[in-house]
């Protein structure tokens, strides 16, 4: 999966608010089938979104187009799928998995649809909301090709919480394990880890300060709701341009001390050896597949100076 920093819900049946979540540099859209369309709307909304992918896609080949339908155990899951797996789908928020099993379930609905619209290769980004999900986390993960991101859970008025009670707190340490859990799953899946959402439409520095704490722990990008956030949120999982010079200087210096026969060295005051530049690399891997990324930085960094090999200190 494209390593999406930012993934912002629209309500599916108001296309009009598509021009404000495209404006707001958002790497991923769900257009939403689920919560925010009321019950007597869902019908006409399916025939929206699918309008609104075709729509999107011919003005924008880049962004993620992705779309919450309704959970398997409402019996709304099959119409929305027949209707919205078109041309320009990227893939389907797909709500309420508790168990690998729920993964086949959608897999076999999906496979089906695709077949039969000439869609192909969509994927499933699956929100963590249920206490059993959290304990099945990593057999979810790894049920089925299609599961490219999982989302650790945050909320603060939502089914998390509900289900496991907690009081909501800026800071998050109420959903540490829960979100950690997740994490864990998605690093050992191979998958696109992504924390949930911050539900404070005005309080902007909040939500800096989650965002980069997510980032802290090792998730890859967060939901959002609200154009307003986006640009924070694609700042704080965007890397800067220190970050990049650091771990690009880190690579130059131990490939020069390796030339120079040594295998672990001092660079910047810290040991380094072929486990830290390992990281580095895939640190700027991840960085450089981020969309439209354009890393701060020079691409190819000068060979730093070199504090001094290890075992001479």
């Amino acid at each position: 999966m494209v390593p999406y920093r930012s993934i912002l819900f629209v309500p599916g049946h108001k296309p009009q608010w598509m021009d404000k979540a495209l404006a707001s540099g958002a790497d991923c859209v769900v257009l939403d089938l689920e919560d925010s369309v009321p019950a007597d709307l869902k019908a006409g909304a399916r025939a929206t979104v699918a309008e609104s992918i075709r729509a999107v896609r011919a003005r924008d080949p880049r962004v993620g187009l992705f779309v919450r339908v309704n959970p398997l155990d409402t019996r709304l899951t099959g119409a929305d799928l027949e209707a919205v797996v078109v041309p320009g789908l990227t893939g389907v928020f797909a709500p309420k998995i508790n168990t690998a099993t729920d993964v086949l379930r959608y897999d076999a609905l999906l496979d089906h649809f695709e077949a039969r619209n000439g869609v192909e290769g969509l994927e499933y980004i699956v929100p963590v909301e249920m206490v059993a999900a959290i304990q099945n986390a990593r057999e979810i993960a790894t049920a089925s090709p299609r599961v490219g991101a999982m989302i650790g859970p945050t909320a603060e008025h939502a089914d998390i919480a509900r289900a496991v009670g907690y009081r909501w707190t800026p800071e998050g340490e109420e959903t540490l394990y829960l979100r950690s859990r997740v994490l864990l799953a998605c690093r050992e899946a191979g998958i696109h880890p992504l924390t949930g959402l911050w539900e404070r439409l005005d309080d902007l520095v909040g939500l800096k300060t989650f965002a980069e704490k997510g980032r802290q722990l090792g998730f890859r990008g967060m939901i959002a709701i609200h154009p307003s956030h986006v640009p924070v949120v694609n700042e704080a999982f965007t890397p800067t341009a220190d970050e990049v010079e650091f771990h690009e200087g880190l690579v130059a210096a131990y490939q020069a001390a390796a030339a120079a026969g040594s295998g672990a060295v001092r660079y910047r005051g810290v040991h380094i050896d072929k486990a830290h530049v390992d990281t580095a690399r895939d640190w700027l891997a991840h960085a450089r597949s981020l969309p439209g990324a354009r890393l701060p930085g020079a691409q190819s960094a000068p060979v730093p100076t070199i504090d001094a090999p290890e075992g001479g200190r």
